[in-house]
């Protein structure tokens, strides 16, 4: 029995040697973290792939008993506290996460991303996320969320980027989003956001996308910050004035499918920094000016560059600042006159690689005899007040059957 004391020792550190592995990794992750994370497992699940269901889905490596969690896909930790936290794998080939978000999330408090992939996530935004304070990143896109932006979210003082869009979130569009002191790229794009655009927007934003939603009144003053701005397919109404003359760092604009009217400003012409201009099914009038006299270059626009200005009331001759757009649509305007010969000669060598002009009152396209387009241009003369070049368009479908129009909608065709 002089033995039994080195026996109970030994089998005491045995014990302990073999103590749970889930003890051990938990040790690794403050205790909020892991119930917080836990908390999220039980709220979502993996959407079962159709082509082999019992195949492995995101949260398959989310074993609290036998894993370190901060080991989980979509898990990164910094000194045992969960700083990035995606939901989802992004792939192709996954259906995504069902469920919906818990409040528990906002436990996260050293937090800096939180991004879910599509799927079918629903129900709404927490408003617990507000706690987040060090948040940079909040990306739940092309999922069902569901409700209004919670208003805590002004409370996210370092957020950089704010990517809601693809939902059926609903509302306004709360002011106090627009005043966040870091905030650089909102999108909002695709859901039923109601009412008007904040006026007083001080964010230093550099990407603002509000495409597809119910929004309407007039523009409002944008941050001169702003590069990329699209606010296409809303009720936004009202003529343009100057309110987009301070955007010098504006490279792509999109106001199409609105309702905006009056004249064009011709700043909007000269942003030497514009490579797309997408103005396209509203009711904007008037002729298109022609470059000022102080510009260095008639033209505007160069390589990989698209313009549509399409289906609008625009009318006088067309001048010459477009003919370097790689793509451009004029159709459906009320345009008069020969088409310049700096478009001919754009899409003759190949720089501009789309051109229709369908649906006008144009009276010439003065094509020398013999000449043979490039392989990838894209033509379109149709309905105007001219026998178009056959041999040399290319239309769409919607561009109709007729090749002129009847004299008698072209002053210039009537007899004396």
């Amino acid at each position: 029995m002089a033995d039994t004391p080195f026996s109970l020792s030994f089998l005491l550190l045995l014990l302990l040697s073999l103590s749970p592995l889930s003890l051990q990794f938990q040790a690794n992750i403050a205790a909020a973290d892991l119930q917080a994370l836990k908390a999220i497992r039980n709220s979502l699940t993996d959407i079962p792939l159709r082509r082999s269901p019992s195949g492995a889905g995101f949260f398959s490596t989310w074993d609290f008993s036998s894993s370190d969690p901060c080991s989980f896909t979509g898990v990164v930790c910094d000194l045992g506290r969960v700083t990035i936290l995606s939901l989802g794998t992004g792939r192709y080939d996954s259906p995504g996460l069902a469920g919906s978000l818990p409040p528990a999330i906002s436990d996260l408090s050293e937090l800096t991303q939180l991004i879910l992939f599509p799927g079918i996530v629903t129900g709404p935004i927490p408003p617990q996320l507000g706690r987040l304070r060090n948040l940079r990143v909040l990306s739940l896109t092309n999922n069902r969320l569901t409700g209004e932006i919670p208003a805590t979210l002004f409370a996210l003082l370092h957020l950089h980027t704010l990517d809601i869009s693809h939902n059926q979130l609903s509302g306004i569009i709360p002011a106090t989003l627009t005043k966040l002191p870091e905030l650089k790229i909102l999108i909002l794009s695709s859901n039923q956001f109601s009412g008007e655009i904040p006026v007083d927007i001080s964010s230093p934003l550099l990407h603002l996308d509000l495409k597809s939603n119910k929004l309407n009144g007039t523009l409002p003053a944008l941050p001169s910050s702003i590069r990329y701005l699209s606010l296409s397919e809303n009720s936004l109404w009202g003529p343009l004035r100057n309110g987009l003359d301070s955007l010098s760092e504006l490279v792509y604009l999109d106001l199409s499918v609105n309702r905006f009217n009056g004249p064009i400003p011709f700043s909007l012409f000269s942003h030497p920094s514009l490579s797309s201009l997408l103005l396209q099914r509203n009711s904007f009038s008037g002729v298109v000016p022609p470059p000022s006299s102080d510009s260095t270059s008639s033209v505007m626009f160069g390589a990989g560059s698209v313009v549509d200005l399409s289906h609008n009331n625009l009318t006088g001759e067309m001048p010459a600042i477009f003919a370097g757009a790689e793509t451009l649509f004029l159709n459906n305007n009320r345009f008069t006159g020969p088409v310049p010969a700096e478009y001919v000669n754009s899409v003759s060598s190949g720089s501009t690689t789309t051109l229709y002009l369908q649906h006008n009152f144009i009276s010439e396209f003065p094509l020398e005899p013999g000449t043979v387009l490039p392989d990838t241009a894209a033509l379109c003369l149709s309905y105007n007040c001219m026998d178009p070049p056959v041999t040399v368009q290319s239309c769409p479908a919607s561009a109709g059957a007729p090749l002129s129009r009847p004299p008698w909608q072209c002053p210039q065709l009537k007899s004396p």
